[in-house]
This record gives C-alpha cells, structure tokens and sequence, in this order.
C-alpha cells in the first residue's frame, strides 16, 4: 500500500494545544544540524570506521539505564559523547531528589557503566527547578 500524506515519523502530533514538548521533540528529524543538534557523537558513522551499529545498541542501553536511574527527573534528551576512550553523559535533570540521593545515584551510574563498558564514564549533569516546555502542541 502507498504510504499515507497523513502519517509523520518521529514527531509530536499537533493536538489542542495542551500538550507541553521540549525544543528536541518540537522539531522534526530533518532539522538535525539546521535547528538541532545530534544526541549521539561519535565516530562510528565517518567512512571506514566500523561499530555504527554497535554504538547505536550501546545509545540505546544507555538511554534506558539513566531513564531507570533518575526516574521521572529527566527533563530533556541525554545526550551522549564519546571522546577517544571517554564517554561523557550529558543530562538535565528536575529537581525533585535530595541533592545526598542525586551525588548517590551519579556515583553509582558513573561507577557502574564503568565497569560495565571498561572505560572512563564521566556524568555532566545540570539541575532545573522544573522541566523546560518550549512550547505546547
């Protein structure tokens, strides 16, 4: 079957205009590099480089592991960056956890994706009081 004028991948559909979206989610995939940015940096998808897919199952974990971490205080997308043998962890978190269970559960994510991947993981992480609406749809 043809594909439909009305369908649209990957974008939040435009409702009564009660639904709050950060700046990642109101724009579209095709804006990546004009409007956004990208939210994984790496080398895996330069010509001759090999682990693209690797690096997108490791993107996936990742994501899923901080989702369960810091549960319902991610603000924003995570964006990860990987620097030779480094991984850097960008995120922006609510403040909604004491500031001992936050340094707790950092500790601990840092800690344990270290190990897990063997190399230096290190969290960059920014707290706001509430989650960041850039607008409603």
């Amino acid at each position: 079957t043809p594909p439909s004028p009305q369908t649209r991948a990957a974008r939040v559909r435009v409702g009564k205009g009660d639904k709050p979206v950060t700046y990642e989610k109101a724009h579209a995939p095709h804006y990546i590099a004009h409007r956004k940015g990208w939210l994984s940096l790496h080398t895996g998808n330069l010509a001759g480089e090999p682990g693209a897919a690797e690096r997108a199952v490791e993107d996936a974990f990742l994501r899923r592991f901080l989702y369960g971490t810091f549960p319902g205080i991610l603000a924003d997308e995570v964006v990860l960056k990987r620097r030779a043998n480094l991984l850097v962890i960008c995120a922006v978190l609510a403040r909604g956890l004491a500031p001992a269970k936050l340094y707790f559960l950092a500790g601990y994510a840092e800690t344990l994706l270290s190990h897990f991947y063997k190399c230096p993981v290190r969290l960059e992480l920014q707290t706001v009081p509430a989650k960041v609406v850039y607008k409603y749809l």
